[in-house]
């Protein structure tokens, strides 16, 4: 009967009755939801493709700030879709060993095989507990002592490199330089071998271009992740992500013959990741497979070096924006190194004790986290109640870590404002602990990015560096108009252009 009628009608009808279905089906769908109190902006309650647009704006980690300040501590941004700004929440959704799985929208950053998905990207928390145990020692503290010298190598050549800058008085992209040297450290950390990028500051393979590409079109495909095994079989196999692949490929076999040849048993030097996981390979290749070797050094890449460099780009930013803080820690440096309590290079255990250095730094991840989206979570089946709202199970919430590191009931009345001094406040408070349930630059419980020592190590071990062997001035323009950044998951700094003065011949201008 139903067929009858469609074949029976005009095409003209049919038009006018498609949409007209759709808005009744939205509008029943809204009437009919128990969250329709929830508040948030009008279309996000019919449809995902607000979330999308704004999201492509490229400035979501403001647009969610606003969000939250104009409709509270639970904000609709999507159907059935919620962003929350809230501590308690916090523990609940992200806590160790509760049911909230990672959003459909994880999905988009890994291939359709589920096997081939990376401790970020994997849905499923069994497996992702599994493989996490398997490589959690390779990123512990203790294992951070034996990656050092690759960090001083990187930071000898970043040192060099802006030596030469400063002699010739050129403006250049800070961030660049910054990633330039987080993709060098995280390629000798892990293969022991560096990419190239500090030699001369190029990237002639495309591969920051490839990444940024890469977390684009995870970013939106994401949004509608039913669509991706649609697109995932055409995106490009060459070029920058290519190279990244055919590069790990490559150092995974050399090193593989290396092992095998006996006159290299007294190979010198710290041991990579490659190396640690390819022994374990080795083995017991049933336990630690090719599989989680290719997987693991890559992701080591393609994370290990946006979210250092967004990282070490605010903190330098905001230093120079504020001379005042500057010159602070460049006083605590400088004393410290009097009273011969830092090396040349400063060391991880010699950065630990450097107080203000370490509140620098949280107030950088704070400032400028490197992940600017909702951190979103499934409900379970049997639901929750989260700012006094009953959330039923699977609908999606999450908090974005730049809405928490703004909540002025956790970082005080100027959350809004660059102040380093707060983290040696809430130490001296008793508030330390507290503080840190509320910062989410990292993420958080079982989820809590694996590389978070080794990024920690390249900030402790560089910014000292720079602080006591350069100035810093910005560009005319970035002081005019202020920094920008474009939001695609990772809030990556688009104009931090500025010159660098060699200390002890830098001149007034």
């Amino acid at each position: 009967m139903i067929l009858d009628f469609v074949l029976d009608v005009s095409p003209t009808t049919l038009i006018i009755f498609f949409p007209a279905g759709i808005l009744i089906y939205s509008l029943l769908q809204y009437i009919f939801n128990p969250l329709r109190s929830i508040p948030g902006p009008f279309l996000a309650r019919f449809s995902r493709l607000w979330y999308f647009l704004e999201i492509y704006k490229g400035s979501f980690e403001e647009t969610n700030i606003e969000l939250h300040r104009r409709y509270g501590p639970i904000v609709r941004v999507a159907p059935h879709e919620y962003s929350i700004d809230d501590v308690d929440a916090a523990r609940t959704i992200y806590g160790h060993g509760n049911a909230f799985v990672k959003a459909p929208w994880y999905k988009a950053w890994m291939p359709p095989d589920v096997n081939k998905a990376s401790l970020f990207s994997d849905l499923n928390p069994h497996r992702h507990g599994f493989q996490r145990r398997k490589f959690s020692s390779l990123y512990s503290m203790s294992s951070l002592v034996g990656y050092e010298p690759f960090v001083n190598n990187c930071t000898s050549l970043l040192c060099q490199r802006f030596n030469e800058i400063a002699q010739a008085g050129k403006t250049v992209n800070l961030q660049h330089w910054l990633q330039c040297y987080a993709f060098d450290v995280i390629g000798e950390i892990t293969f022991a071998n560096r990419f190239g990028f500090l030699d001369m500051g190029e990237d002639k393979e495309g591969v920051f271009g490839a990444i940024d590409a890469r977390g684009l079109y995870s970013t939106f495909v994401g949004i509608f992740p039913w669509i991706h095994p649609i697109l995932y079989p055409l995106l490009p196999k060459t070029g920058g992500h290519g190279y990244v692949l055919n590069y790990t490929l490559r150092q995974i076999e050399e090193r593989q013959r290396t092992l095998k040849d006996p006159r290299n048993t007294g190979r010198e030097g710290p041991p990579d990741v490659m190396t640690k996981i390819l022994l374990a390979h080795e083995e017991d290749p049933n336990k630690m497979t090719k599989t989680d070797l290719i997987t693991m050094c890559q992701s080591n890449i393609g994370a290990g070096s946006d979210t250092t460099a967004i990282t070490l780009s605010s903190i330098l930013y905001h230093l120079v924006k504020y001379p005042q803080t500057f010159h602070t820690l460049r006083n605590e440096v400088d004393a410290a190194a009097k009273e011969g309590k830092v090396s040349d290079p400063v060391t991880f255990k010699e950065a630990q004790d450097l107080p203000y250095l370490q509140a620098v730094i949280k107030e950088a991840l704070r400032m400028h986290s490197a992940t600017g989206l909702p951190m979103q979570r499934v409900v379970p089946s049997a639901g929750t109640t989260i700012a006094n709202h009953f959330i039923p199970g699977g609908s999606s919430v999450g908090i974005n870590a730049w809405v928490a590191h703004r909540n002025t009931s956790i970082y005080g009345p100027d959350a809004g404002q660059w102040r380093p001094e707060r983290w040696l406040e809430f130490e001296q408070q008793g508030r330390g602990a507290e503080v840190e349930k509320y910062a989410l630059a990292f993420g958080m419980g079982s989820r809590t990015c694996i590389g978070k020592n080794i990024s920690l190590l390249e900030m402790s071990k560089l910014v000292p560096q720079l602080v006591r062997k350069f100035d810093f001035q910005l560009d005319e323009e970035l002081e005019r108009d202020g920094l920008k950044s474009c939001n695609r998951w990772f809030v990556k700094q688009m104009n931090f252009k500025g010159k660098v003065f060699a200390r002890d011949v830098k001149q007034d201008v």
